[in-house]
């Protein structure tokens, strides 16, 4: 509706969602995909300046963010050197860098893994096609010098060679009919053995799972690409297929959650993602009494030699699920460590745990004002980064809980008790004036210190959150490619398949033959959902194929 005395237009999420429909099959692909960046731009920001608590400061750190944190990046930005300064500091380990990131390292870097050419190991899944030599076999005579032999060599020479497909591919069996010229009588051939009576296989629909929960590609985009390569598969039978089949799936995400709740390192945190319905319910409540905000919850649980994550999308804050979690634990286990940063509503009320801050956290409010106060961030980032270092020492040597812990102790303490003493010093000589952002980041620190030092008294206590900032990634893709959820029970469908998906990838499974053999072993969850977690499924699907 437009505003006489402003000129603008005020439109709901749902006006929008119609508006783009109506455009998106009246411009070109490129026109369309501008318009849909335009639009889920609008949104983002209509929802940042929503927010009460939102500062023209935390507004231009989170649209104009710079690209890096790296201690080197923002020395060379401000025309600083990057070397250590003479403090003691050691020259890597800050969140995110490499040891070639700081300090006075060769000009020469290591790439990056993921760069360069794939060797055949890589392609795990490829079929592999074996070829014999044309005119040799093992044992004949070396055609080069007669004298010698050939032998079979353990490896073969790779050679790979990639085509292109649709993601989901289709086959039309033509069964052949029949017909008598007397009776009228009609005879169809027999489908061929195994083709099964489903449309849509187990493999179909773990493939628009994935694409839709693991890589944010809408609906309606799959739609558009696999009706342009002759394999039609409309945006509403996407949706159909992975409901009806998150409804077999939903005793596994059970046993999921109730298997994190006994870990002993629980990460969390949220981020927001409108639901259309509570938006819509939105208009109605009164902001000062009642919650409007949407968020998705990531919960990452550290359960023995495994990592479980979680997501809850709704109303609840990430201390509000965390809790409903953790009322899965067992009655015999102690209070677990929770990992996240300083936000009172990341606490699980009314359950006793072991509270840890992310030092990351703290950190980056220094990287934040790094441009304003040079001298006195390098200082706090160069004593964090020894710490950082030593925690990927750690990590590198494989040392257990207790290990790491006399390490940091041992080397990161002097470390951390000296920058208490600076900040401290900075703020009682009124070097810092405590209301700048300098001082707003040093008493971050000061008033969480316990918490931000748990992994100097508490073995197994983690240095970061940066887990479970990952695994939001997840919910953060889907929400810059479609926007939004229509329904509460759309955003607990995205939320178990990517409980699974993301839990699959944190134990280094394949989630495509993990969510294959959940749905084709759909009869054997409900009795033993236990058996069939991501690092045991395998020894479940032999089990069932050895009694078969």
């Amino acid at each position: 509706m437009r505003s006489p005395a402003s000129g603008c237009i005020e439109m709901t999420e749902e006006e929008l969602d119609a508006l783009w429909e109506r455009t998106r099959g009246a411009v070109s692909d490129e026109d369309s995909a501008k318009l849909e960046a335009i639009l889920g731009s609008y949104l983002y920001l209509s929802r940042l300046l929503a927010d009460e608590n939102m500062t023209l400061r935390k507004l231009r750190e989170i649209v104009l963010r710079k690209k890096s944190e790296k201690t080197k990046t923002l020395l060379e930005r401000a025309g600083l050197d990057p070397k250590p300064a003479p403090n003691g500091s050691q020259p890597t380990g800050a969140p995110g860098e490499t040891a070639g990131d700081a300090g006075p390292a060769s000009e020469e870097k290591t790439p990056a893994k993921g760069h360069g050419r794939n060797g055949t190991v890589a392609y795990r899944n490829a079929r592999k096609v074996p070829v014999p030599h044309g005119t040799l076999q093992p044992g004949d005579r070396c055609p080069h010098c007669p004298k010698g032999k050939v032998y079979g060599k353990k490896e073969p020479h790779g050679l790979v060679r990639i085509i292109g497909q649709a993601p989901l591919q289709a086959t039309v069996y033509e069964l052949q009919r029949l017909r008598c010229n007397l009776c009228g009588e009609t005879f169809t051939a027999e489908p061929p053995e195994g083709v099964g009576s489903e449309k849509y296989d187990a493999t179909a629909i773990a493939m628009v799972a994935l694409l839709k929960y693991a890589t944010g590609v809408p609906f309606y985009r799959i739609e558009g690409l696999q009706r342009s390569l002759g394999i039609p598969l409309p945006a509403t039978t996407q949706w159909d297929i992975v409901a009806d089949a998150s409804r077999h799936l939903e005793v596994v995400h059970q046993e999921l959650i109730r298997q994190g709740a006994q870990g002993e390192v629980l990460h969390n945190d949220d981020t927001s993602m409108p639901i259309l319905t509570l938006v819509k319910e939105n208009q109605t409540r009164d902001p000062k009494k009642e919650r409007t905000g949407i968020f998705t919850t990531g919960i990452v649980a550290e359960v023995g030699e495994h990592r479980v994550a979680l997501f809850f999308t709704g109303r609840n804050h990430a201390g509000e699920n965390l809790f409903e979690v953790l009322k899965e634990r067992a009655s015999h286990r102690g209070p677990p460590i929770q990992m996240c940063d300083g936000l009172d509503r990341n606490l699980p009320k009314e359950f006793q745990v072991i509270v840890s801050n992310c030092v990351a956290h703290g950190r980056r409010h220094f990287a934040n004002v790094f441009e304003n106060f040079p001298a006195e961030c390098r200082h706090v980032l160069e004593t964090l980064r020894v710490v950082f270092h030593n925690d990927a020492r750690a990590s590198e040597q494989g040392l257990d809980p207790e290990q790491r812990l006399a390490l940091h102790q041992a080397e990161s303490a002097p470390a951390m008790n000296e920058l208490l003493d600076w900040f401290n010093a900075k703020l009682a000589s009124r070097e810092v004036e405590p209301n700048s952002s300098l001082g707003d980041a040093i008493r971050y620190m000061t008033k969480r210190w316990h918490r931000l030092t748990q992994f100097l008294r508490v073995a197994g206590a983690p240095i970061d959150n940066n887990v479970v900032e990952r695994a939001l990634k997840k919910a953060i893709l889907n929400r810059k490619n479609s926007l939004f959820y229509k329904t509460e029970n759309g955003a607990h469908v995205g939320d178990l398949f990517m409980s699974l998906i993301y839990t699959c990838e944190l134990n280094q499974v394949d989630p495509l033959d993990y969510l294959v053999e959940l749905l084709r072993h759909k009869d054997e969850l409900e009795e033993r959902a236990y058996a069939w977690m991501p690092w045991n499924y395998a020894e479940a699907r032999q089990r069932v194929d050895a009694a078969g």
